[in-house]
Parts: structure tokens; C-alpha cells; sequence
């Protein structure tokens, strides 16, 4: 007859609920996983599914009870490291999206918009289109896989217990979050440039012709024109998106090293 120990219980259980919840942090922080349209039993299946599979390769596990202060600091511990991580992606995917905004402002599409159930705000369609385009360049260079690498190789970087978490590491998260305008306006820079110059131009023809009626041909012509170099601009975004996950993948590596205390 098999006889189950309530260490051995209890070891069973820290080794799966701690990594667990650093998994479900993460999955609920991401852009991808953390989608609303995602069902929450697949996010939790998924996470517990990883947490079974990467558990015997696991640093050793605290000798600390888990009904405890002491477990319940390490919990909280835990899923601060899973947010911190998908964060970084959130900030990824975000710069696609603001880059739609400031392309679709300069097209007079402000008004072309709908409520995004997983953000609950309301979006331009531009930047809908974007976010679409960039989540399928993400899982056709196989990012999510090694995201997931990322976050399973951070259970040796910070392994479960570490004790404290060094707060550089958010201040530089924050900083990080500079990336959505800084990337997303390079990336629109093209398109913005243009269409001011467009409308720069339409301005000086209302000053010099006033008879002629500028809005009924700046709007056709702005939106034209923005078209026109959205097909060009999407000839050439597999390399920007290629080098932004790159960069962000990095970023998040480096960020786990951060997290690790001052020795």
C-alpha cells in the first residue's frame, strides 16, 4: 500500500502552487495569453500545465510553510515577478497600437473607432489593424515560445524564496514604458511626416486661393495618400517588428537580472 506523507504532501504542493502563480501572473499581464477572449479555464489549464512539466527542474524550494506570513509573502513575491515579465510584452504590442493612433489622427480617422472588450476603451481601427498584424508576425517568428522560455530560464535567475526584489528593476520597467512613444512614433514617422506636409500644403492653398474649398479635397486626399503608404510602410514592418521583439525579449532578460538582489 502507497503511503502519502504529509511532508511529501506538502512538498507536492509548494513545488506546483508557487511556480504556479508566478505562470497565472504572467498569463494575466501578457497581451497575448491574458487576451479576453482567451477563456480563463485555458489560462489557468495552460499555466498549470507548465508548472507540472518545469517543476522537476526547479531550483529547490524553500523550507518555508505555505499556509504561513512567510508563504504568503513568497505568493505575493511571485506574481509580482509574473506581472513584471508580461508587462514588458504589454509594452511591446502597445507600440504597434499607438503608432495607429497617431497614423490614423493624421488621416482624419478619429472617428473611425470601436470598444475593444480587451482593453475596455475605445480604439481606432487602424491601430485594431496593427495590433492584428503584429500579434501574427509574433506567433509566425515563434515569440511566444521563447517568451515562455524566458519565464521558465527565471526560475533559476530568481529562484522561488529569493527573499527581496531589488526596486531598481521596476523604476527601470517604468522607463521602459517610454518605448510606446518613442518606437511607436518612429514607426508612424513616415506616414506623419507626409501627411503634415500634405496638409501643410493645403493650408498655404487656402491662404492663397480662399475661394477654393479645402476641406472637400483635403480630406479625400489625406486619406488617399495614408493608404497609399500604409501599403507601402507594411512592404517593409516584418523587419521593425523583428528588431522590436528582439528588443523586447532582451529587455526582459535583462530586466530578471535586475530583479535579482544587491549582493
Amino acid at each position: 500500500m502507497v503511503e502519502v506523507t504529509f511532508a511529501q504532501l506538502h512538498a507536492w504542493l509548494v513545488a506546483f502552487i508557487w511556480p504556479f502563480a508566478r505562470i497565472t501572473a504572467f498569463m494575466a499581464a501578457s497581451p497575448l495569453w491574458g487576451h479576453s477572449s482567451v477563456p480563463n479555464q485555458a489560462k489557468v489549464g495552460l499555466a498549470a500545465v507548465i508548472a507540472v512539466v518545469i517543476a522537476p527542474i526547479l531550483p529547490p524550494m524553500p523550507d518555508v510553510p505555505l499556509m504561513s506570513w512567510a508563504g504568503a509573502g513568497i505568493m505575493v513575491e511571485q506574481i509580482l515577478i509574473g506581472i513584471a515579465i508580461g508587462l514588458v510584452m504589454h509594452i511591446v504590442f502597445a507600440v504597434v497600437q499607438a503608432a495607429g493612433e497617431f497614423i490614423g489622427l493624421q488621416m482624419g480617422l478619429a472617428f473611425a473607432s470601436f470598444f475593444d472588450a480587451a482593453s475596455g476603451t475605445n480604439i481606432m481601427v487602424l491601430s485594431r489593424i496593427l495590433y492584428m498584424v503584429t500579434l501574427l508576425m509574433f506567433l509566425a517568428l515563434n515569440g511566444h515560445l521563447m517568451v515562455l522560455e524566458t519565464l521558465v530560464m527565471s526560475f533559476q535567475s530568481l529562484p522561488i524564496g529569493i527573499g527581496t526584489l531589488n526596486p531598481n528593476a521596476f523604476e527601470l520597467l517604468a522607463r521602459y514604458g517610454g518605448t510606446i512613444f518613442a518606437s511607436g512614433m518612429l514607426l508612424a514617422l513616415p506616414l506623419v511626416g507626409s501627411l503634415l506636409i500634405i496638409n501643410l500644403a493645403l493650408g498655404i492653398l487656402n491662404r492663397s486661393a480662399p475661394q477654393l474649398t479645402v476641406f472637400n479635397i483635403g480630406f479625400p486626399t489625406s486619406l488617399t495618400v495614408g493608404i497609399i503608404l500604409l501599403m507601402v510602410l507594411m512592404t517593409d514592418i516584418e523587419r521593425f517588428l523583428q528588431r522590436l521583439f528582439s528588443q523586447g525579449i532582451n529587455f526582459m532578460q535583462g530586466l530578471i537580472d535586475t530583479m535579482a538582489p544587491l549582493s
